[in-house]
C-alpha cells in the first residue's frame, strides 16, 4: 500500500507556507510562496497549485494526498471562507475551501491559525491524550484554541475562542487592532512586551537600562529579552509585568472551561523562565481554590519551523475522514 499523506497550508500576511505531512506528523517536504504577490485570489491559488504540485511530484506523492488543511487569518471552519482578511490584499469574504478543493480535486478544511495550532498539538504534540485544554499562541498578537471534551470549540458562527481580545484593562487600556481597548494581546504579545518596555522607560526616566542605548520606537521583544538576560532590571520587570497579566487571564479562562492544561506556543515562549515563572505564580495566586495545583502550563512540542504546516495538516485528516459541518 502507498503511504498516505495530507497537505498543510498556513496563509500568513507575508508568506504562505505549505508542506506534505505523513500520518505520524513527519513533514516530508515544505516550501512557500509570497502571499501578497498576486493581484487576485484566483491568481494566488493558481500559483499555489503550481508550486504545491511541483512539491508533490518531486517527492513521489502523486495520488497519495488524502486531504488539505488550511490555517488562515479570520478563516471560518463552518463556511470554509476567510471572512475578514485584514492582512490579505484581496476583497473578502473569500470562499477559500471551495476554491482550493475545486483546484486540487481534494477535500479541504480551513480554520484560523490558532485553532490549527490547537488541532496540531492535539494530533502531534503536547496535547496528545488531553481532552480539555486551551492553546495560547504568543506572537505578534495573542491567539487561542479551546478544546473541550476532545472537540475544538467554534461557537455558533465559527469564531469562538478569541481570548486574545478579552479585556484585561477596562480603564485607559491600550488600543487594540480590533478597535477596542485593553485587550490581552496588547499586553502579552511580542508587540505588547515592546510597548511595555517603552512605557517603563518613559515612566522611570532616572533608571539606567541597556534599552536606553537604542531608539525607543525601534525596541522589540527580542531586545527586551536580551537586556533581561544581561541582568537589566527594567527589562526583567517588563517580563514580570507581562507574566502577571497573562497568569491572571489564564486564571479567568480556567473558570470558563476547567482545562487540564494551557499549552503555550510562539516566539514569546522562548523567554523561558523570565515569563513562565511570573506567569505560573500569578496563575496559582488568582485561581479559585478548587483549581489550585490542578492546571498545568505546558510548552508546545511542535517544532517551530514545522508548526504552522503541522497544525494545518492535522485539519487535512479531518477533511478526509471526519464529518465536517461543510465539506469541500
Amino acid at each position: 500500500m502507498s503511504k498516505p499523506y495530507v497537505v498543510g497550508i498556513d496563509i500568513g500576511g507575508t508568506n504562505t507556507v505549505f508542506g506534505i505531512v505523513d500520518a505520524r506528523g513527519a513533514v516530508l517536504a515544505s516550501s512557500s510562496i509570497k502571499t501578497r504577490k498576486q493581484p487576485t485570489v484566483e491568481a494566488y491559488i493558481d500559483e499555489l497549485y503550481t508550486e504545491l504540485t511541483k512539491l508533490i511530484e518531486v517527492n513521489d506523492a502523486v495520488g497519495k494526498i488524502n486531504g488539505i488543511g488550511i490555517g488562515a487569518p479570520n478563516a471560518n471552519y463552518y463556511t470554509g471562507t476567510i471572512e475578514q482578511g485584514v492582512n490579505l490584499p484581496w476583497p473578502t469574504p473569500i470562499p477559500l475551501a471551495q476554491m482550493v478543493s475545486e483546484k486540487f480535486n481534494l477535500p479541504v478544511a480551513v480554520t484560523n491559525d490558532a485553532n490549527a495550532a490547537a488541532i496540531g498539538e492535539m494530533t502531534y504534540g503536547a496535547a496528545r491524550g488531553l481532552r480539555d485544554f486551551i492553546m495560547i499562541t504568543l506572537g505578534t498578537g495573542v491567539g487561542s484554541g479551546i478544546v473541550i471534551n476532545g472537540q475544538l470549540v467554534y461557537g455558533h458562527d465559527g469564531f469562538a475562542g478569541e481570548l486574545g481580545h478579552v479585556t484585561v484593562k477596562r480603564n485607559n487600556g491600550r488600543l487594540c487592532g480590533c478597535g477596542r481597548r485593553g485587550c490581552l494581546e496588547t499586553y502579552c504579545s511580542a508587540t505588547g512586551v515592546a510597548q511595555t518596555a517603552r512605557e517603563f522607560l518613559e515612566a522611570r526616566p532616572g533608571e539606567p537600562s541597556i534599552l536606553r542605548e537604542m531608539p525607543i520606537d525601534e525596541i522589540t521583544s527580542k531586545d527586551v529579552y536580551d537586556a533581561a538576560v544581561a541582568g537589566d532590571k527594567l527589562a526583567h520587570d517588563v517580563f514580570e509585568f507581562t507574566g502577571k497579566i497573562l497568569g491572571e487571564a489564564l486564571a479567568d479562562f480556567t473558570v470558563f472551561s476547567a482545562p487540564e492544561a494551557f499549552i503555550l506556543f510562539g516566539g514569546l515562549t522562548k523567554s523561558g523562565e523570565l515569563i513562565m515563572r511570573p506567569l505560573r505564580d500569578s496563575l496559582e495566586k488568582n485561581l479559585m481554590p478548587l483549581w489550585r495545583g490542578k492546571v498545568k502550563v505546558l510548552l508546545s512540542e511542535l517544532k517551530e519551523a514545522d508548526a504552522a504546516v503541522l497544525g494545518a495538516s492535522a485539519l487535512g485528516w479531518e477533511a478526509k475522514f471526519n464529518n465536517l459541518p461543510q465539506r469541500y
